[in-house]
């Protein structure tokens, strides 16, 4: 089969689309002929060597996938050959950038019909992210306000979806590049932080701040003062500590993605109602993953790419 790896971490470069192996599932596992495979900017920290993942090397990336289930290993059951299902698999064996990809079973759900089989991929860790920000960590419920920092970006799209539906009032900082799809998604309230001190623009408290953006300790530190007692702050960054306060109750979760297949069954269906919106920039040929890479190690990759493997 074709496949995207890396024989060795660093730039770019080190990726090679090559053939390699077809993969053969064990106990638990399916096979999945690979439909599309999202990229993420994790998958260039896992390949620079920066993302403390253990691969074994060579490794194929993508760990969201979208396809159909070719062969089943052995104690397989809830899944059919031929059956159309995506997923967030484990990051650190090897991925969907590739024809074929075996997968934990109990990892996948079936896909959303309402969208292009290859979309799906730019689902699984994106919405799972979102909604266990949200609801897990942040405990947010109707009626309340919620800050989403860096809401333009693929997870943020999700976020202001999930948030809305949910009945919060959303408040989102965005750029001018993205500020009109944050308002499509729902948000009552569009900050640029571009121009204005999201400090200084949010001039009520807020229940849940979720921080999904770079950002200094300072800064996240100095928002945190717009929570209102009892509420949380919720990051998606583990690069910056969380910033909670403690004498007014305000707790700090860090946000580690891990798969749910019942939150995942749920945001397919949600997919398939027209509840929410799957938002995809660019669909490219597997060949081109290494490209992506080059531009994502340059700023140059904005909103979700999905890889589409050739056919089989």
């Amino acid at each position: 089969m074709k496949a995207v790896r890396f024989h060795e971490t660093g730039t770019a470069e080190v990726l090679r689309y090559e053939d390699a192996d077809q993969p053969v599932p064990g106990a638990g596992e399916v096979r999945v002929r690979v439909a599309g495979s999202a990229f993420n900017p994790a998958d260039g920290g896992i390949r620079g060597g920066f993302l403390p993942f253990p691969v074994a090397l060579p490794h194929v990336p993508g760990y969201d996938v979208s396809g159909t289930v070719d062969a089943l290993g052995d104690g397989v059951e809830g899944l059919a050959v031929g059956q159309d299902v995506v997923g967030f698999i484990p990051m650190i064996a090897d991925g969907s950038a590739a024809q074929y990809v075996v997968a934990p079973a109990a990892d996948l759900v079936a896909a959303p019909t309402r969208i292009p089989l290859a979309d799906a991929a730019g689902l699984p860790s994106v919405g799972l992210t979102a909604s266990q920000a949200l609801f897990e960590a942040g405990g947010l419920q109707a009626g309340q306000r919620v800050l989403i920092n860096g809401a333009g970006g693929p997870v943020g799209g999700y976020a202001v979806q999930l948030a809305r539906r949910a009945g919060a009032y959303v408040v989102a900082t965005a750029s001018p590049r993205s500020e009109q799809a944050v308002k499509a998604a729902g948000a009552d309230e569009v900050i640029d932080h571009t121009t204005t001190s999201v400090l200084d623009a949010v001039t009520e408290p807020v229940d849940v701040l979720l921080n999904l953006a770079p950002i200094t300790a300072e800064g996240f530190a100095a928002l945190v003062a717009r929570v209102r007692d009892g509420g949380v702050v919720v990051s998606t960054t583990p690069t910056v500590t969380t910033p909670g306060d403690e004498a007014r109750g305000v707790r700090a979760v860090t946000v580690f993605l891990h798969p749910d297949a019942d939150v995942l069954s749920g945001l397919v269906a949600l997919v398939d109602s027209g509840d929410l919106h799957v938002e995809i920039a660019r669909r490219v040929p597997l060949s081109e993953l290494p490209a992506i890479h080059r531009q994502a190690d340059a700023g140059q990759v904005h909103g979700k790419v999905v890889v589409v493997p050739p056919a089989v």
